[in-house]
């Protein structure tokens, strides 16, 4: 019976506006609500009980969560923070949820990869310390916190933090494996697993790194939620997928909901997600952008680059690009151009905006 903890956490500041209007975990990627890729991906290995750490809205997660336990056969319950415990205090928080002697998987929820929870526990069994982390190979290290361990057996031995000579080039992927014990180093309080928790593990050599293997993206930020669309859809792409949606003037891959229609003469992709109940009038060019549900972008219009919120509308002839992002039910005017704009909700355009900026 194992379980695992998703470190949900607070208010989702770097994906405003979106999480404006919903958690950041319900936020659809790839038409799917993010936390959902990751409930499932547990569900196939066996995982029964998925505890969700929150310091912000349960009552609204819970709403959209709901249906998902019965179809999945599994138990989502919510543990919730009155202050903010960082990335180690929602383990001692769940403390009675993980105590039962079973590993138990622990998760960020911004994460997207492929989910290989199967090896991770094979791997955390076959050498019998109390924690494994998944690791990722990143172009860019002394961006990040770099994981060095031993190249054979994946005993790590140190953390080092934006390190200005190469050590290394894995990363800590945001998923975890650990025995129960671990429960032990952690106090109910606000702690950092990664400075604070992880450290002293490697030490005691209770601590081992498993490479993930293809894409990984911590889809947490506008910029990073397009980047790790494309690497989604790259990978549905390759696997052949029957989610992607093929035809005329289509240029995948592509992910639309069968209650969304396009127009004629449209040109759409690739690396585009078209969520439910949208509309897409006559002469529209979109690519690597995310279409929420209800969203309608009117015709001879070009959205590249961006993501469309929830209800609302692109008007015709119009230019939306750069990383713009509109809340639920923003409308732009037709003609407009709109370069990288962030744009609360419910707010009505009629002017351009020429350069990056929050419109509230």
């Amino acid at each position: 019976k194992m379980k695992a903890l998703i470190l949900v956490g607070g208010f989702g500041t770097r994906l405003r506006p979106l999480t404006l209007t919903v958690p950041k975990p319900i936020v659809e990627f790839a038409n799917k609500a993010m936390v959902l890729h990751q409930i499932e991906a547990l569900v196939k290995v066996g995982v029964t009980e998925v505890i969700l750490a929150v310091n912000y809205q349960p009552q609204s997660m819970s709403k959209c969560l709901e249906q998902y336990e019965k179809e999945l056969g599994i138990k989502i319950s919510y543990s919730h923070e009155t202050e903010p415990l960082g990335t180690a205090g929602p383990l001692a928080l769940a403390r009675e949820h993980l105590s039962d002697g079973d590993p138990f998987f622990v998760l960020n929820s911004d994460v997207i990869c492929t989910f290989p929870f199967d090896k991770l526990l094979e791997f955390h069994k076959s050498h019998g310390a109390e924690g494994t982390i998944m690791v990722t190979q990143v172009a860019e290290p002394s961006k990040y916190g770099v994981v060095v361990s031993d190249a054979t057996t994946g005993k790590i031995a140190r953390f080092v933090e934006k390190p200005q000579i190469y050590v290394g080039n894995k990363i800590n992927a945001g998923i975890y494996i650990f025995n129960p014990s671990i429960l032990d180093r952690i106090e109910l309080k606000p702690t950092s697993i990664e400075k604070e928790i992880f450290p002293n593990m490697a030490e005691d050599g209770q601590l081992y790194a498993k490479t993930l293997e293809g894409f990984w993206m911590d889809v947490g930020q506008p910029k990073d939620f397009l980047a790790g669309m494309k690497l989604y859809m790259q990978f549905l792409k390759e696997q052949n997928s029957d989610q992607l949606f093929e035809g005329k003037g289509i240029i995948g891959p592509v992910m639309k909901d069968e209650s969304a229609k396009i127009g004629e003469g449209c040109m759409i992709g690739p690396n585009v997600t078209i969520g439910p109940n949208c509309i897409i009038e006559d002469g529209v060019r979109i690519a690597n952008a995310c279409l929420l549900a209800g969203s309608v972008v009117k015709s001879n219009s070009f959205v590249q680059n961006s993501i469309i919120g929830w209800d609302s509308t692109v008007g015709s002839w119009a230019r939306i690009e750069a990383v713009t992002v509109l809340g639920a039910d923003v409308h732009i005017g037709n003609e407009l151009y709109i370069n990288g704009g962030r744009i609360l909700p419910h707010k009505t355009i009629k002017d351009s905006v020429p350069e990056p900026s929050i419109i509230m």
